[in-house]
């Protein structure tokens, strides 16, 4: 995919994820929870139908068995293209799955009895959709594995590519949508704790803010190093002991490095802040923050670094003698 491409999808899913997020803080019968879209959607737009009248029952059972056996439907189709594997069965589950998943959504009523009433319909509507998502999970993952123990060195270096690529998509997830979600809820319980107080709000909203930065930049500056890994893995993929490939994973490690390192300096600068102007917050959120991912990033950067220009340095003498 062209870089730019994926940077537009990225753009994309920022803009759906706040967009998501701010439709279920107006729209919260239609939307409860993230991890019940897009199963809650479907399942009120079913329900509606079916309430219209007789053909619109029909309709909406018919849409209803059709959605559901979608995945067992490319059974037939990937047996024509390949041999069926084992975790294929998973796509069976997954319609099984989707028919408990959305029958419950069309009836929240249901949940609603298992759950303890209506309060908990959106508790028991995220564990629907995390139902569903994690059969769908770990089709992938396992399909995936599969894949990285059958393919040659081109396709593992496709493969990364492409795995890399769904890791930015987490990334923006979590800031746009985890990070940003707790912005929202933050000022929510803010608002709900100083009732009468709200003109003496404006530092708190305004750390609020920032603690959303801090607990975000990890993941965006983490965007940044995985657009350089694929940058390296196309060079690796055109020549793995060219000077564009040693420079390309020198640039990456460097970027790895600047990543941790503003990433533990905006959390010790935020709990600073803090404490100097705890006088005038209303909310303290004292944070520790352990980049753990980050500081595995650099090390697998750096010995890559070692690893290529040695590999190349020894290309090189072989090259004098040959």
């Amino acid at each position: 995919m062209k870089s730019k491409v994926f940077l537009g999808s990225l753009c994309v899913e920022a803009a759906l994820c706040v967009g998501l997020r701010i439709l279920q803080a107006s729209f919260t019968g239609a939307f409860s929870a993230a991890m019940a879209f897009p199963f809650e959607q479907i399942g009120l737009g079913l329900r509606t139908l079916s309430l219209s009248g007789g053909a619109g029952n029909v309709a909406a059972i018919v849409i209803y068995i059709a959605v559901s056996l979608l995945p067992a439907a490319a059974l037939p189709i990937l047996r024509k293209k390949r041999e069926l594997c084992a975790e294929d069965g998973l796509l069976g589950l997954l319609s099984a799955a989707l028919f408990a998943v959305l029958y419950l959504m069309i009836n929240p009523g249901v949940i609603g009895a298992l759950t303890g009433g209506v309060a908990g319909q959106s508790v028991g509507k995220a564990i629907l959709g995390g139902i569903a998502y994690s059969v769908l999970c770990g089709y992938f993952v396992l399909r995936v594995l599969r894949l990285f123990f059958t393919g040659g060195t081109d396709k593992l270096v496709r493969y990364m590519s492409v795995m890399l690529c769904l890791l930015n998509v987490l990334f923006v997830y979590l800031v746009f949508g985890a990070c940003f979600d707790g912005l929202l809820n933050s000022i929510t319980a803010l608002q709900a704790g100083n009732t009468g107080n709200e003109n003496m709000l404006g530092a708190s909203y305004i750390f609020l803010i920032m603690q959303f930065m801090v607990d975000a930049l990890p993941y965006a500056l983490n965007v940044f190093v995985v657009f350089a890994a694929l940058r390296l893995l196309d060079e690796m993929r055109t020549d793995r002991y060219s000077a564009e490939t040693v420079a390309a994973t020198g640039r990456m490690s460097r970027l790895c490095a600047v990543a941790l390192a503003a990433t533990v300096l905006s959390n010790i600068c935020f709990n600073l802040l803090q404490l100097l102007f705890i006088k005038s917050l209303m909310v303290v959120n004292g944070s520790v923050q352990i980049p753990v991912f980050s500081i595995t990033f650099v090390l697998a950067a750096l010995l890559l670094t070692r690893f290529i220009t040695e590999n190349k340095q020894l290309k090189d003498d072989n090259d004098m003698f040959v």
